[in-house]
């Protein structure tokens, strides 16, 4: 790389440096995630103010420096100015954004993270202030579509246990799966609840334990003896190692509308299901989180604004 360089990225955080400069972190397309310095971005009149705020897609020419690079040019491709007009729109970006943060690579093209990202937002900027759930309904979109980049896809088209399909049973209100983040995803109960009635009828269930038979081995070696006795052969022993699978810990469990809703996440656009509610896709995201959470290794910090948002406004138990 020279010692200046062109990017087209996207804003995804900012932090205050000194008097009146900003440190940014873009998602490019060419280079990754880098921070670079937009030097005087606090004055009122810089041309870098508003193009370094969040979310904000700029054509950059930057500066390498020894520690943070420098932007010296900044041309503004897109906004979206319908993010920051509504509370739960901003922070399902922002969400979003943390997942994106942990999965870019420094000094590697991210193409596909870079438009994926992009895609969800300008989805979540078209949904109307109106309909919270297609809030929720497209920030779970956007969490399942970004953990299937990483290759973090949680399994809910089949068992983790049985590896059978699981079908939603809408005729049954009781009717439930559970959800094991550890399994990395749907479990059925009754698979679940066989395999416990078939450890406790086994010695130990999970793990693996060790079983010393005692029968004769075709052409043992042996051990050499003290001077003047016969040699003697090896025991006569072999270890059987058996491996019982492990009853997994069911996270959550969930409905039937919860359970379909997830299996549609993995299409292209949001499929529309009948009798989908607020709490419904509340659970989903619930799940979601959890599990990404998990995979990441990091909690997300801007579910919690998720979380206030729905209570006070719409009601919701969370």
């Amino acid at each position: 790389m020279s010692r200046t360089y062109k990017a087209t990225g996207i804003n995804l955080k900012t932090q205050v440096l000194g008097e009146s400069d900003k440190i940014v972190t873009i998602l490019t397309r060419e280079f990754g995630l880098i921070r670079a310095v937009a030097p005087g971005a606090r004055k009122h009149n810089s041309s870098l103010g508003g193009r370094s705020g969040m979310f904000v897609v700029n054509e950059l020419l930057i500066a390498k420096g020894r520690s943070l690079d420098k932007i010296t040019q900044a041309q503004t491709l897109k906004t979206y100015p319908g993010l920051a007009k509504d509370l739960g729109k901003l922070a399902a970006s922002q969400y979003l954004a943390e997942i994106v943060l942990c999965e870019a690579l420094s000094e590697q093209p991210q193409e596909e993270l870079y438009d994926l990202f992009n895609e969800h937002l300008h989805r979540l900027e078209m949904v109307s202030s109106a309909n919270p759930s297609g809030v929720l309904a497209h920030l779970a979109h956007g969490v399942f579509h970004l953990l299937a980049l990483a290759g973090l896809t949680p399994q809910v088209q089949i068992c983790c246990l049985s590896q059978q399909p699981l079908k939603p049973d809408f005729t049954d209100p009781n009717w439930q799966v559970g959800f094991s983040i550890p399994a990395g995803g749907t479990v059925s109960l009754e698979a679940r609840e066989r395999l416990r009635k078939e450890g406790q009828r086994g010695r130990g269930v999970g793990g693996q334990r060790e079983i010393n038979n005692q029968f004769p081995i075709p052409n043992a070696p042996y051990h050499l003896s003290p001077k003047g006795a016969p040699p003697s052969p090896m025991p006569n022993t072999q270890t059987v190692v058996v491996h019982r699978q492990e009853i997994p810990v069911i996270s959550c469990r969930l409905g039937a509308m919860e359970l379909a809703l997830l299996q549609h996440l993995s299409q292209p656009e949001i499929m529309q299901v009948d009798g989908a509610k607020d709490h419904h896709w509340l659970s989903v995201e619930q799940t979601l989180r959890q599990y990404a959470q998990y995979q990441l290794g990091r909690p997300i910090r801007s579910a919690t604004l998720i979380d206030s948002y729905f209570a006070a406004n719409h009601d919701a138990t969370v």
